[in-house]
This record gives C-alpha cells, sequence and structure tokens, in this order.
C-alpha cells in the first residue's frame, strides 16, 4: 500500500511540476515563429518572425501607407507663374501643385495644416524655417528617387516614407557628448556598457552613428593583416562599432543577420543575399543625406530643435523602415505622385 501511496504522490508531484512549467512557459513564443527560408537550400540562413509581433507591425497604422487623392486635372499654368517664390515643384501646374500641397500637409502636419509651414497672410514668405527646411526636403526626395534607385528601387519615397504623419519623423538622431575619462581607468566605458535602444538595448557603443555615417569612417571588423594595430586595420573599439550599426540596422528594419549574411561568413559576398548590397547602397545612402542635406541645415534649425551638441536632427535607417524590412509594407506611394519625380523637381 505504501508503494502505491508512494507512486502516486510521484506521479501527483510530477503532475504539477510539468503543469507549473507549462503555466511559466506558455507565453515564452506563441504562437511558433514565422520561419522564412532566404539563402541556398540547407545553408539554414532562415528569417525568424514571431506572428504577434510581425501582425502588430504590418498592421500598426503607421506602417499603413494613406490612400492616395484623386489625380489632378491636365492642364493649366505653370505654378511658377500663378505664385511667388516657387523654388521647387514650379514646373507643376496649378492643380498638381495645389496637390501636392495638399498632401504634404496630410503627411506631416495634418493637425497645424498650411500655417506649420507657411505665413498665411503671404505665402510667398520664408520667415518661417519651416518653409525653408521643407524646400530643402523636397530637393532631397528628387536626390533620393533619381540617385539612389540602387537602394529604393522602383519604390521610390515621399515625405510620408519618413514622416508619417508627424512634423519631426518618430525616428531621427543626434551626435553625443564623448564620455570624458575620469582619474584611472576604472569607471570608463567608452561610450559602451549603456544599453541603449538605437542598439537594441546591447552594451555596444551606444552612438556609432557619428563616426560610421556622419565622419563616414570605415564599416569593418576584420583586419586585412595580422596583428594590425594602427589604421585603417580596425581595431576592437572599430569593430564593437561596427557590431551596434549592424544591430541598429537589424532593429531598423525587423530583421535578424541571415536577412543579408551567411552567419558562417559574414565577410563573403559570394554567400550573403541580395538584401545585403541593398544595404550597402543605404548607408551610402543616408550618409549622403545627412552630409549634404540635413546637417548644412543647422544654421536654419531653431535651438529647440537642435541636440545636446547644437547639431540638427539627421537620419538612420529607422528615418524610413520603423520596423519593417520594406518600408510602409512596400507600398509604392511614388507612383501616385508622380508630382514628386526627379524632372519635376528643379
Amino acid at each position: 500500500m505504501r508503494t502505491i501511496l508512494s507512486t502516486l504522490a510521484l506521479l501527483g508531484g510530477l503532475f504539477a511540476a510539468v503543469l507549473a512549467l507549462g503555466v511559466l512557459t506558455a507565453k515564452w513564443e506563441r504562437p511558433w515563429p514565422l520561419v522564412t527560408q532566404l539563402g541556398y537550400r540547407g545553408v539554414q540562413m532562415q528569417q525568424l518572425d514571431n506572428r504577434a509581433r510581425l501582425n502588430a507591425t504590418l498592421t500598426l497604422a503607421s506602417n499603413v501607407a494613406p490612400d492616395p487623392l484623386d489625380p489632378a486635372d491636365a492642364g493649366g499654368k505653370p505654378a511658377s507663374e500663378v505664385y511667388k517664390n516657387v523654388k521647387v515643384l514650379g514646373t507643376l501646374t496649378e492643380n498638381q501643385f495645389n496637390r501636392t500641397m495638399l498632401a504634404i500637409t496630410q503627411w506631416v502636419a495634418p493637425e497645424q495644416g498650411c500655417e506649420y509651414c507657411h505665413n498665411v497672410e503671404n505665402l510667398a514668405d520664408d520667415g518661417k524655417y519651416t518653409k525653408v527646411v521643407a524646400r530643402r526636403m523636397l530637393q532631397m526626395t528628387k536626390n533620393i528617387n533619381a540617385n539612389w534607385v540602387t537602394h529604393v528601387g522602383t519604390t521610390g519615397v515621399t515625405c510620408y516614407t519618413c514622416h508619417r504623419g508627424n512634423p519631426v519623423p518618430k525616428f531621427i538622431w543626434f551626435d553625443q557628448a564623448a564620455e570624458t575619462r575620469p582619474q584611472g581607468f576604472a569607471g570608463y566605458r567608452n561610450g559602451s556598457n549603456a544599453p541603449s535602444a538605437s542598439v537594441g538595448l546591447t552594451s555596444l557603443p551606444y552612438n556609432p552613428f557619428s563616426t560610421l555615417l556622419d565622419q563616414q569612417q570605415p564599416i569593418r571588423v576584420e583586419a586585412t593583416r595580422a596583428l594590425a594595430t594602427s589604421a585603417p586595420e580596425p581595431g576592437i573599439q572599430t569593430t564593437e562599432k561596427t557590431y551596434a550599426l549592424m544591430m541598429s540596422i537589424s532593429q531598423a528594419l525587423g530583421v535578424n543577420c541571415t536577412f543579408c549574411h551567411n552567419t558562417r561568413q559574414f565577410a563573403d559576398w559570394g554567400q550573403s543575399t541580395p538584401q545585403r548590397a541593398t544595404a550597402w547602397y543605404g548607408i551610402r545612402m543616408v550618409r549622403d543625406l545627412d552630409m549634404h542635406y540635413l546637417d548644412p541645415l543647422k544654421a536654419t534649425w531653431p535651438a529647440n530643435r537642435l541636440g545636446p551638441l547644437g547639431d540638427g536632427p539627421k537620419a538612420y535607417c529607422a528615418t524610413c523602415h520603423q520596423g519593417q524590412p520594406k518600408p510602409l509594407n512596400g507600398a509604392k506611394m511614388h507612383k501616385d505622385y508622380l508630382e514628386l519625380d526627379a524632372a519635376t523637381l528643379n
């Protein structure tokens, strides 16, 4: 009888342990991850997605492109002849110009309206800094659609790609003050070991952007010769910044490393996916935008729009992608707004 009771007690204990384990782990990974094979068969280059997170990202209002406005009627005088001080979009007809202005208002300042950029008593007035910035951003749009097809393809971009209904895009970055080395080595973090959302809450350097994007330093991990200790060969600090930038890109696109790389040989382009080339051009596109369009606006921004070191806001991968491999689920808004095509943005 004791043997039977002991056996029942043991089985009961095991059942309780299994039940408790099931309760504790029920939410670890539910439902089962979605697995997408990216590389050649057998190489295990797979993209893993949590279905619930993926569905939430896909249906997020800011990741869904708005319905296009009705096309403008053809014909009419050029906008440059109808309105004063039109330095961009002047070759559009009056109707096309008005449609584009309405769209930009909805994309960038739906609550503030036209007054966000314009003096409504005198639309030609350039007194508001936002109008000066918007004009330069239109020229930047032309640059992307005309010169960075290697990254944006035929999808192109519009103001909504970054702004999503916000006057200031949700994802921007500023320079950060370098950490001052204290007396002695203890406590010196060298810009790392302070988990930041910008690099996936890792202990990697939390600002790889100033050096690798703004200053365009080489993005490297492996040296080309043994025991390399001097530039341009990468050292430990360069390697850590490279990993930090890669973590930022991975987080910005909502993907893991195998989206671009074969992890058995990260450096080998022959074993990488086509997305790696697209990302390579994307990094250089961001450098171009920051250097030639955003950095030069520093003197235009008011003090409250500058960063802690007095620099203006700058772009990186998250500015457009916002958690998706293709911004806005790959929606091709550009085709519905050919007024923003490179040929019309003079």
